[in-house]
């Protein structure tokens, strides 16, 4: 029997007379965080004013030094925010934009993401560019670059990256659209809320100049925890989107404190990280990596349809076009769970009906052979 699959499911909460294929959009955590984060939480019941006043700086700052290390950058240069939505209204609100400045999106950049964009655009008198990507994306990521390249211009103030689109599973080349848009003077901003746990991360090689990603997802962390890493230069001018008592204190104190809240979700960030450990995080990475390659693959072959993009820009998730005419992303994604208990994002993308669908431990092939039968039956 193989060591994932059934036999850790133990480890989760989740109900299993029901199929989840939908770890990309919410995570999933294992009992053992929620414990350390409980653990936590007592701790901070039973000793409120001394948890407060003099232990939470310091706990702060050792669980950002443990995730800074899993991110291969300095402690000082990671902050916690709620959630990567949070840490990219930090950086596009922070921005002093001015009018006929540009912030170049795309239209696979994530809804939330480019109504800020928009919004503080509006504000400064900007502008928002919004280029189209190719999709499904067949190449190494070449034809992306070209109309990521196809945007920028010398008025791109802001350039917003996706590294792990949303919408389509594909793995960005980052790498490569980075030095694009710094050739072009552009500061990088790149959202990385499916990263951390799917694909390695070098933040201090990476070449952006800030970078936002969630740890509630792949590496499982609890609800509300993710961070916020920035270049030292940078630092000065980036503000929470709560301004409160650390204001020109610097970049650690103005994140660290930004009034009364339960901050338990961070302080088990640790914990999160240390049970990844037990598996092995690259081990991890790659079987994930390897089934939703494998399940992709079954799926795409059952229905005779397409996968949203070559293997090489493909992570623990991957898009499938679904092999049905008529109906709406949302009803049959509703049907799904409603007739089936199978839990998955439906998107109509592409003139075609999409699923989206994840690789965690605890997902082995016959969650995949639920699918395909449910699709059959529909």
């Amino acid at each position: 029997m193989s060591e994932f699959g059934q036999a850790v499911r133990h480890f989760w909460t989740l109900d299993w007379s029901a199929t989840h294929l939908n770890h990309g959009s919410y995570g999933a955590t294992p009992k053992p965080v929620l414990a350390a984060q409980d653990t936590v939480r007592q701790e901070m019941e039973r000793t409120i004013g001394d948890f407060f006043n003099r232990q939470l700086p310091k706990r702060m700052r050792s669980a950002a030094a443990e995730l800074a290390g899993y991110l291969d950058a300095e402690t000082d240069d990671v902050v916690f925010v709620d959630n990567a939505t949070a840490g990219m209204q930090s950086v596009i609100g922070s921005i002093e934009l001015k009018p006929g400045d540009e912030i170049l999106i795309n239209d696979q950049t994530y809804n939330a993401v480019k109504n800020i964009a928009r919004y503080e655009a509006a504000r400064a008198g900007a502008k928002v560019v919004e280029v189209t990507l190719p999709f499904p994306v067949e190449d190494d990521g070449t034809s992306i670059l070209d109309a990521f390249k196809a945007g920028l211009s010398p008025r791109t103030r802001l350039a917003l990256l996706d590294h792990i689109t949303s919408a389509t599973a594909v793995v960005m080349p980052v790498e490569r659209l980075i030095a694009a848009a710094r050739e072009a003077g552009a500061l990088v901003l790149v959202d990385g809320a499916h990263a951390p746990g799917q694909v390695d991360l070098d933040l201090a090689t990476l070449g952006a100049d800030f970078y936002t990603g969630n740890c509630h997802k792949w590496l499982s962390a609890p609800k509300g925890a993710a961070f916020l890493w920035a270049k030292r230069g940078h630092q000065p001018w980036i503000h929470p989107p709560v301004v409160s008592h650390g204001l020109g204190k610097g970049f650690v104190a103005e994140f660290d404190w930004t009034g009364t809240k339960d901050p338990s979700s961070y302080l088990a960030v640790p914990a999160a990280l240390a049970f990844r450990q037990t598996f092995g995080d690259s081990r991890i990475k790659a079987r994930n990596r390897a089934l939703a390659d494998e399940a992709g693959r079954y799926l795409a072959e059952t229905w005779k349809t397409r996968l949203g993009s070559s293997a090489s820009l493909a992570g623990s998730m991957r898009m499938i076009e679904l092999p049905v005419k008529g109906g709406t992303a949302p009803d049959l994604r509703l049907k799904l769970w409603q007739d089936h208990r199978i839990d998955v994002p439906v998107n109509a993308l592409a003139d075609g009906i999409w699923v989206r669908i994840s690789a965690q431990l605890y997902n082995e092939m016959d969650d995949y052979r639920r699918l395909a039968a449910a699709i059959r039956n529909l």
